[in-house]
């Protein structure tokens, strides 16, 4: 036993695991709004869920080159605004610790489609544009070639609401060996630096600048944050003959209405345990695993009234750690080095869709677990010191998240 949860005490309600008795009966279904909210705040969720769900075309600013048509056509499993099979590449040149983005080679991250997909609507609209309909190629310069997996949205709202200082504090009492680091990062709508908490390397610090990097970065959408086209690998000519809506492309009150979707999702509630489970639930904490997996935040004041001074269990710090070799070494990503990621939520984690951690390489729970290292090694150490019964009692606590 590390010990290492005690903290937890401090900053959050409690050493135990939520208890999945007292919230199983009146959980919301995955894509539900959060519980309690008043009818006005129904009102502009359900407003913001049909903006998530619009499919975009050239006509509504779609591309040049873009991942899919909408938001939900990647955040859609278990339920609207949940996790998805796609996989987005992210590509670089490495030399020792240097990161190169490759952004004259249409790098960092790279577009799956373009909009001569539909060859019909663009030879109507774009006729000179030499895309390919098959998006951006990895150019022959990248050495590394990453993906990340699409991510759930559910419960991001009460992180939010999170003031600054509780992930500072949860830092500043993390054991030295496995503390994190808060990521601090520049919001363009508030044109304030703060500490990001969305995103595989926490580059986002608030839901409205998330989805307006989203909107550019997936589907071309470009918007008052972002207002500037990317350029199709890098080449103006491109764009220039393949981009019918020059300026902006979605305004102000359409980011703010997929905010406020994503804003009130509910989160996961967890299942019920059984005794199995409960004792993974245990060794949970004694394996350390919640020192970095914290169990419980408690959010502050929100303009939403039912994210305001919320109790929630993320199992997540939503800071910076060093990974070892299970960091993507991207680097130049917001604040996080190439080695470094956001630790990352365990709430929903039964829904996952398309494999475990960044990049879902790891098919299955124990596999995501031995793949741990830097900062987590010493945890994933001891699992693997387990017996194969107490393994599986782990497993089954995970499985109820």
């Amino acid at each position: 036993m590390h010990g290492w949860g005690v903290f937890l005490l401090i900053v959050a309600a409690g050493g135990a695991a939520l208890g999945s008795d007292q919230v199983a009966a009146t959980a919301p279904a995955p894509g539900a709004a959060l519980p309690g909210i008043g009818a006005e705040d129904l009102a502009r969720f359900e407003r913001g869920r049909a903006a998530f769900e619009k499919a975009r075309d050239i006509s509504t600013g779609l591309g040049p080159v873009y991942n899919d048509t909408a938001c939900n056509r990647c955040h859609n499993r278990a339920g609207v605004g949940g996790g998805g099979i796609q996989r987005v590449t992210v590509i670089g040149h490495v030399e020792g610790s240097q990161y190169d983005p490759l952004i004259a080679r249409g790098g960092p991250g790279l577009a799956a489609n373009s909009v001569t997909v539909d060859l019909g609507e663009a030879r109507r609209f774009i006729p000179g544009c030499k895309l390919s309909p098959d998006g951006e190629p990895i150019p022959k310069e990248a050495n590394l070639v990453v993906f990340r997996r699409t991510t759930a949205l559910f419960g991001l709202g009460l992180v939010e609401a999170t003031p600054d200082a509780t992930f500072l504090e949860i830092a500043r009492q993390q054991p030295p060996q496995i503390r994190g680091r808060a990521a601090v990062v520049h919001d363009p709508a508030r044109g304030e630096r703060s500490v990001g908490k969305f995103g595989w390397k926490a580059k986002a610090a608030t839901i409205h600048q998330f989805v307006g990097s989203a909107l550019l970065n997936e589907m071309g959408v470009t918007n008052p944050e972002y207002p500037d086209e990317q350029l199709p690998l890098a080449d103006p000519a491109l764009l220039a003959g393949c981009d019918v809506t020059p300026g902006l492309e979605e305004d102000a009150s359409g980011v703010a209405a997929l905010t406020e979707f994503v804003q009130m999702l509910a989160p996961i509630a967890p299942l019920e345990q059984d005794a199995r489970a409960r004792q993974g639930d245990a060794l949970f904490s004694q394996l350390g695993c919640d020192g970095c997996h914290v169990r419980r935040i408690t959010s502050g004041e929100s303009p939403i009234a039912a994210l305001s001074f919320k109790t929630y269990a993320p199992f997540s710090d939503f800071l910076l750690h060093d990974m070892g070799a299970l960091g993507d070494r991207v680097g130049g990503e917001g604040d996080a080095a190439p080695r470094e990621m956001r630790t990352a939520p365990l709430w929903g984690l039964r829904l996952a869709a398309s494999g475990y951690l960044h990049d879902g390489r790891s098919r299955s729970i124990a596999e995501a677990v031995e793949r741990h290292g830097g900062q987590g090694a010493r945890s994933r150490d001891a699992y693997v010191r387990l017996p194969g019964e107490k393994k599986a009692a782990l497993v089954a606590f995970l499985q109820t998240l």
